[in-house]
């Protein structure tokens, strides 16, 4: 095999998938039935406030889901294709004999991967005659990609902010608000299920799981409203397929034969799914493709969670998952890898892990940041906290390949920038 030793491998514009693949004909099983005994059902809620067209994606029957016009044109003019890189100067570093590729998500005009799933939601919404975006956000990423997406599609949009995160992260909440974006910490006064988190802890840091329900509550109370998601749902890591699909056609334009290993974050699921669940197939094929998500110590559900039905917000407008949890009641720790702060996992990434496909390790934030720093020094941009939990995984697959004397071709996702991120570096390792 010929293996090109470059540094980027980009495809053209007219190179951008026209489709997003359908991964849920290709599961090893179906996922579980969702347990939905809330009153009105959540089911229902959803019907309300979520686009008809994305419920209808949760579940596609085709394989190949065609991407709008309008969001494919969108899509281009955020940045995607993303370049694939080969990280010469790290593998040197690390004196590996593995060949080393990043996927540059970071590239986006938002900075990370979320944007594509975004553009798609708010053109759909917009189509359905909504003229409010609502959701909630972790790290701000998702916030920032759905303030920008909401924009060029002329509607409103409100956020849920984590509060430990928007405290952290200020410069993300600016961004939302020159796009015109209402901004909310979570847990907030301007909710119901908000005011009485506070009441039972003035303090709290929130989670994941109290922007959701904020959300919710804020969508069903406002009328023309839609509420969005930017994780953890089927459409969603539909939509991010493309992320897969890409570094499909780079490798091949690198003279790899495929990929060894695929290593990505793992918090609601987006970013892994969409990356490495077009390759499924050839893992079922025979291939020797090891699937590793990369999780925080802060919160270990694929590590050391309960595998269990359990709902995504506290004050349960989602309906029981059966998925990887800590249990609803836990809150984790205000560390900076926001977009990792969430106390279950998705149904799908469960799955993935329960049937064996995927592998899991969990990362504390000093060795992800100090993976982050490596990664600067040698390449020479910043990935955000979350991706540089996936980089110090790679860079232990990659140490074992030297101990081993082996040759794999390691490809990691790198979901997002840490350009606005660098207070959190500069609090753990400076």
């Amino acid at each position: 095999m010929s293996v090109k030793q470059c540094l980027e491998y980009r495809l053209t514009e007219e190179q951008l998938p026209a489709q997003w693949y359908n991964f849920l004909l290709d599961l090893p099983k179906a996922l579980p039935p969702v347990e939905d005994v809330h009153v009105p059902p959540s089911a229902e809620i959803m019907a309300r406030i979520r686009p008809a067209e994305l419920l209808r994606q949760n579940a596609p029957s085709e394989q190949w889901v065609t991407i709008p016009a309008p969001v494919r044109q969108r899509l281009l003019q955020v940045g995607r294709p993303t370049p694939l890189r080969r990280a010469l100067a790290l593998e040197a570093a690390l004196q590996t004999r593995a060949r080393i590729y990043i996927k540059r998500e970071d590239t986006l005009v938002t900075g990370s991967f979320k944007v594509g799933t975004a553009l798609a939601q708010a053109y759909y919404a917009r189509e359905e005659g909504r003229d409010c975006l609502i959701s909630e956000t972790g790290a701000g990423q998702w916030g920032m990609s759905l303030a920008l997406a909401s924009q060029m599609f002329g509607l409103k949009c409100k956020i849920f902010m984590a509060r430990c995160s928007m405290e952290q992260k200020r410069y993300r909440e600016h961004y939302m608000r020159l796009l015109g974006t209402e901004v909310a910490p979570s847990p907030s006064r301007a909710t119901a299920i908000g005011r009485r988190l506070l009441e039972q802890r003035p303090d709290h840091p929130g989670t994941m799981g109290t922007a959701i329900s904020e959300a919710i509550e804020a969508a069903l109370a406002t009328p023309g409203s839609a509420y969005l998601s930017g994780s953890n749902v089927n459409h969603v890591h539909l939509h991010q397929t493309l992320l897969g699909q890409e570094t499909r056609a780079q490798l091949a334009l690198a003279g790899e034969q495929g990929p060894d290993q695929l290593i990505a974050c793992v918090s609601g699921g987006s970013n892994l799914c969409g990356f490495m669940l077009p390759f499924l197939r050839d893992k079922q094929a025979g291939r020797a493709i090891s699937f590793l998500g990369a999780e925080s110590t802060a919160a270990p559900r694929l590590t050391q969670g309960t595998y269990e039905y359990c709902s995504s917000d506290p004050a349960g407008y989602t309906p029981r998952v059966l998925a990887y949890s800590m249990g609803p009641d836990f809150i984790p720790l205000p560390v900076h890898a926001g977009g990792l702060r969430q106390h279950n996992s998705s149904p799908l990434v469960s799955l993935l892990k329960k049937e064996g496909v995927l592998d899991a390790v969990a990362i504390d934030e000093h060795e992800a940041f100090e993976a982050g720093r490596l990664l600067l020094r040698t390449e020479g941009f910043l990935v955000a906290p979350e991706s540089a939990h996936a980089m110090a995984a790679a860079i232990r697959a990659a140490d074992r390949a030297r101990e081993d004397d082996r040759e794999p071709c390691i490809v990691v996702l790198g979901s997002g920038s840490g350009m606005l991120d660098l207070e959190g570096y500069r609090q753990v390792l400076l």
